[in-house]
């Protein structure tokens, strides 16, 4: 009995083996990707995608009312005037998801997110850290893994190899 017990383990262990980090890489850069851009959307008015269902609407994009006072009240960051952190935040949470989930420059933007995810763990919501350590998993095997060869990464790589 215990011997077909780790026969069977040992059969569901080879099958898992057998997901490609491609594809684990793919979920994981469209899931983050996700995660940063429905946050820059909440600092900005005029210009609006969802990712995820493709609905969108178009204006002159601008950094909303209440961003800097969520910066200057809130997330109180170190070092960087609210004024200053409000749209650095607002732009990075929409250029290193739309390369990411491209698959283009991935490890530079999963360590950009990287530091990103540290400063809002460090400083903003302390305990927020199973969440924190979710995002920063997904990020650290891009950064390690890179973004499999559904990217643009890869058929660059192909290409100048």
């Amino acid at each position: 009995m215990i011997g077909r017990l780790k026969d069977l383990a040992e059969q569901c262990i080879d099958m898992l083996s057998a997901i490609p980090d491609s594809l684990i890489a793919l979920l994981g850069r469209f899931s983050i990707a996700a995660v940063f851009w429905k946050s820059g959307q909440t600092k900005i008015q005029g210009f609006a995608i969802d990712i995820v269902s493709g609905e969108y609407s178009f204006g002159v994009p601008r950094l909303s009312d209440s961003a800097v006072d969520l910066f200057r009240s809130e997330y109180r960051l170190p070092l960087i005037p609210p004024e200053l952190a409000a749209p650095m935040a607002a732009f990075a949470e929409h250029l290193f998801p739309v390369l990411i989930l491209l698959g283009l420059a991935t490890r530079f933007s999963a360590v950009a997110l990287l530091v990103m995810t540290l400063t809002i763990q460090l400083f903003v919501y302390p305990d927020a850290w199973p969440t924190h350590g979710v995002w920063a998993a997904v990020l650290i095997f891009l950064m390690v893994k890179g973004p499999g060869v559904f990217s643009l990464d890869h058929l660059i790589s192909r290409r100048y190899a």
